[in-house]
């Protein structure tokens, strides 16, 4: 939703800023388990909750913020093609909320503690074996989320619509604050 969204309103640019700072947010999630760091959310209850916190805290910021500009007195009067939302027309905005939502999302951590090892051979070329994992998921997300931003393009005169375009807010909002709220809410 944070790749489509940037796409869309900021474009190709923006979208593949989104994309990158998802993919840093998964090198430095890979990079912990292999250090052994992101076992402590799997370890320590108080930091896998406060990770969680903050992660779900964030996306109903997000969610929230978004839902707040769709309403009447708060949208813009210019044409949806001159408006960037949230004033997030920029690489950085884009890169930021890419990683930042990345980074706080513990299942993200504990996808990597629980699925990588399953995979590492015994022994001494274990941290090799562990990078290249990381490396072919990295590359995943590299060759999929760019699509994304290409299909945004394609759509985006259909998508930018004032009336779709409210609609779409307000979806991705309610997404988003679902799930910053069911990630509260959840138990480990």
């Amino acid at each position: 939703m944070i790749v489509l969204r940037q796409a869309l309103f900021g474009g190709r640019r923006v979208g593949l800023a989104a994309v990158l700072g998802i993919t840093l947010g998964c090198l430095v999630w890979g990079t912990a388990s292999l250090a052994g760091l992101a076992a402590l959310l799997t370890a320590s209850e108080l930091a896998y909750h406060v990770v969680r916190i903050a992660g779900a805290v964030y996306l109903v910021w997000l969610g929230a913020s978004a839902l707040w500009r769709t309403l009447p007195r708060n949208r813009p009067t210019e044409p949806a093609e001159l408006v960037a939302p949230e004033g997030r027309a920029g690489w950085w905005p884009a890169w930021r909320a890419g990683l930042v939502t990345n980074l706080l999302n513990p299942k993200v951590g504990v996808f990597y503690m629980s699925l990588l090892p399953q995979f590492l051979p015994a022994g001494p070329g274990s941290a090799a074996w562990g990078a290249l994992l990381v490396a072919i998921h990295l590359a995943a997300g590299l060759l999929w989320l760019p699509v994304i931003v290409w299909a945004a393009q394609r759509a985006r005169r259909l998508l930018l619509r004032e009336r779709v375009r409210r609609w779409l807010d307000r979806i991705t909002a309610t997404v988003l604050i679902g799930l910053g709220v069911r990630l509260a809410a959840e138990a480990r």
